[in-house]
């Protein structure tokens, strides 16, 4: 554990909050997309495998806990829920997330660190979180109009990839023969992924004016 780790996970865990808060204070999904959210369910319950059979730390595990529970019951949240559900765009969110998970998972069975079924998800999970929030992505550049929680919500899955990276590098430097490029390389084409969003979101910021991606 190093500051790096910690504030990706604090960071992490406030984009949880955040769009939490937005569904059940405000009792709405609107500019949420729901592709984006079952692929992150997918990426945790493909990742977490090992949840109850190799004990790492209490923090390690509550942290595991809290992201699966929080991810299925966001997916709950907009496809059950008679209220949220009704705010959900489905004609907007059109992207075909399905056609992501394929190539994922035959790259994890060609390139990974250990041909086991455990080794090959943790490999799928990496990969599919890296492209997880392009229907998220394609979704705000559709409807253009993003209200703070969303943009907030989006800003800080970003920024927990970009801190994670931070973390890689230090360990790097501080831990004898800590590589990992199968991690590396999917967590910076994530973090690239939200380049164009962080450049119009720091300038909505600076400029005091409301987010829009060009469509």
């Amino acid at each position: 554990m190093n500051i790096f780790r910690l504030a990706g996970d604090m960071t992490h865990l406030m984009s949880v909050i955040v769009l939490l808060l937005k569904i059940h204070t405000i009792k709405s999904c609107a500019g949420i997309s729901l592709k984006t959210q079952e692929l992150y369910a997918l990426v945790f319950a493909t990742r977490y495998l090992d949840i109850f059979t190799d004990f790492i730390s209490l923090y390690n595990t509550i942290m595991k806990l809290i992201f699966l529970a929080s991810s299925f019951s966001i997916v709950w949240y907009m496809r059950q829920h008679k209220i949220v559900r009704r705010s959900y765009d489905k004609d907007q969110d059109t992207f075909r997330h399905l056609f992501l998970i394929l190539p994922c998972l035959l790259l994890a069975l060609f390139i990974n660190e250990k041909f086991t079924f455990k080794e090959v998800m943790w490999t799928f999970s990496l990969f599919l979180e890296a492209v997880a929030i392009l229907p998220q992505l394609v979704l705000l550049q559709r409807t253009r109009n993003i209200d703070n929680l969303t943009g907030q919500y989006v800003f800080l899955l970003g920024a927990y990839r970009a801190l994670y990276i931070l973390n890689w590098i230090y360990r790097h430097f501080t831990e004898p023969h800590y590589v990992h490029w199968i991690t590396w390389i999917s967590g910076l084409v994530q973090t690239l992924l939200y380049a164009d969003f962080f450049y119009y979101y720091f300038n909505s910021w600076k400029n005091n004016v409301k987010l829009q991606l060009p469509a």
